[in-house]
């Protein structure tokens, strides 16, 4: 399977890799989270160069992860708000956030996220809507769909 066969896969988690998964777009995701919004503050901010950072932010865009939005007129400039699908990335960038700090980070987090609730650092966790248990990896099984299951089986056999 080439890179490019990524978007026709059965998978949720192969099309999702294809729109988002480069290690450039998430860093664009992860500075809109941090309230970045115009484009020389992600050059500066990621150390992109433009034609890679122009390149991203209309793939983003086209995907609908992020869109445009004037903040001025004359000369027309824009900034780069996130969509309804893009804030949704949140969690993959806070699983991301929580990896690194556990794995990669000798000291102490670069990031700490606050509940503006009650207004404490918190380290968000995955729990299971109907019992509010926490779930991690060995609290979960996959059950794949007979299309999903029928791709890998046809992949085993390929030479």
């Amino acid at each position: 399977m080439s890179r490019s066969d990524l978007p026709s896969q059965t998978c949720t988690i192969a099309r999702a890799v294809a729109q988002v998964g480069d290690e450039w777009s998430l860093l664009i995701v992860r500075e809109m989270f941090l309230d970045t919004r115009r484009f020389d503050d992600f050059l500066r901010l990621t150390g992109m160069s433009s034609h890679l950072l122009s390149q991203r932010l209309k793939k983003l865009e086209a995907q609908g992860v992020i869109r445009r939005a004037p903040y001025s007129e004359r000369p027309p400039r824009h900034e780069y708000r996130l969509t309804g699908k893009g804030r949704d990335l949140w969690t993959v960038i806070i699983a991301l956030k929580q990896w690194g700090d556990r794995w990669l980070n000798a000291e102490d987090t670069p990031v700490q996220i606050v509940h503006k609730t009650c207004g404490r650092v918190t380290k968000p966790q995955m729990t299971c809507p109907d019992c509010g248990e926490p779930i991690d990896a060995h609290d979960a099984e996959a059950r794949l769909s007979p299309p999903f299951e029928l791709e890998r089986q046809i992949a085993r056999r390929a030479p």
